[in-house]
C-alpha cells in the first residue's frame, strides 16, 4: 500500500513539476478519484434475504441490518430496534418480517481487495 502512494505521489509530481504556481491538481484527482471509485464499485454488491417470525419483532442474521419491516393484522407501524430487529408496534401481532440486506465485497482469494489499476491515460492538460 505504501508503495501505492508513492507512485501516486510520483504522478502528481510530474504534473506540476514544470510550474507549481501553476499546477491546478483539480482534473488529476478527478479522474484518479473517478477510477479508483469505479474500481471499487465494481467489486461491491448488495445482498438482501427475507427474515419473520411469529409475534412482533424479526430479527436479521448476524451482519445483515434490516432496511424494511413488514407487519401481519394489517399493521403499518413498525420501527427497528437495536439497528437489528423489526418490531411491529401493533398489538397481538401474527407475524413479522424484514427485509435484511449487506454489503458484500467480492475480491479473488490472494488478492488485496484495495487493490485497483491507476490509469496511464491521465489527462495531462491540467494547468
Amino acid at each position: 500500500m505504501k508503495m501505492r502512494v508513492a507512485v501516486l505521489l510520483a504522478v502528481i509530481a510530474m504534473f506540476c513539476a514544470a510550474d507549481a504556481q501553476t499546477c491546478a491538481l483539480d482534473g488529476l484527482m478527478s479522474s484518479l478519484t473517478e477510477s479508483v471509485a469505479s474500481a471499487v464499485l465494481q467489486k461491491v454488491t448488495l445482498s438482501c434475504i427475507d427474515a419473520s417470525a411469529r409475534g412482533s419483532l424479526a430479527n436479521c442474521p448476524a451482519g445483515y441490518k434490516p432496511t424494511g419491516c413488514s407487519c401481519g393484522n394489517a399493521c403499518g407501524s413498525w420501527d427497528i430496534r437495536n439497528d437489528q430487529t423489526c418490531h411491529c408496534q401493533c398489538a397481538n401481532q401474527d407475524w413479522t418480517a424484514a427485509r435484511c440486506c449487506k454489503i458484500a465485497v467480492n475480491y479473488k482469494p490472494g488478492k488485496d481487495v484495495t487493490d485497483v489499476e491507476i490509469p496511464t491515460d491521465l489527462p495531462t492538460n491540467v494547468v
